[in-house]
C-alpha cells in the first residue's frame, strides 16, 4: 500500500503494509531513527512527532492516517540541531541516556508554538505523559524555560 505525505518539508510516498504504524514507517522504511519506540501503546511519549503541527504518538498511529498531511520529526525540527529547544536541552545537560529526548523536545515544541512564555505549571501540565526513565524532569523544565527566554530575545 502506498501512502503519500509531507515529511520534514519534503513530499514522500512510501510502500508499507496496510497495518503499518507511522513510527515503524519512519524508522524502517525512511531510515529516520531518532524517533524512538518506547511502549507501543502511546503512553510514554518517546515516539512523539508532529502531525500538522500537533504533537502525536507515532507508535500507534496508522500510516494511513497521515495521507496528504504534514509530518515533522526531530530531524526536521531545526536545521543542524539548532532549534532553541535542541540547543537548550544540550546546554542544560538534559539527557542522561537520551532515549526520551526527541519525544520530549517535540512535545515541548508544540507548547512553545502555542504559548511562547509558559509558566512552570503550564510546562508540567503540557509535558505530562512524556516519561524520562532517568528522571531529569527538573532539567527538562529548565531547558524549556531557557528556550522560551532565548526565543523571545
Amino acid at each position: 500500500m502506498k501512502t503519500s505525505f509531507e515529511l520534514n518539508g519534503n513530499n514522500v510516498s512510501v510502500d508499507t503494509a496496510e497495518d503499518a504504524t507511522l513510527l515503524w514507517t519512519l524508522r524502517e522504511r525512511l531510515q529516520l531513527t531518532s524517533t524512538k519506540f518506547g511502549c507501543g501503546i502511546s503512553v510514554c511519549g518517546a515516539c512523539t512527532v508532529h502531525l500538522d503541527r500537533v504533537a502525536v504518538r507515532s507508535c500507534s498511529m496508522p500510516i494511513t492516517s497521515v495521507e496528504g498531511k504534514k509530518v515533522t520529526t526531530i530531524e526536521g525540527l531545526g536545521e543542524n540541531n539548532d532549534h532553541p529547544l535542541q540547543v537548550a536541552f544540550q546546554e542544560e545537560q538534559v539527557p542522561q541516556c537520551g532515549y526520551c529526548q526527541s519525544g520530549q523536545i517535540m512535545q515541548a515544541a508544540t507548547l512553545l508554538a502555542s504559548n511562547p512564555n509558559p509558566s512552570r505549571d503550564q510546562i508540567i501540565s503540557h509535558m505530562d505523559g512524556n516519561l524520562c526513565r532517568c528522571g531529569t524532569y527538573n532539567r527538562i523544565i529548565k531547558a524549556i524555560n531557557k528556550a522560551a527566554e532565548e526565543d523571545q530575545l
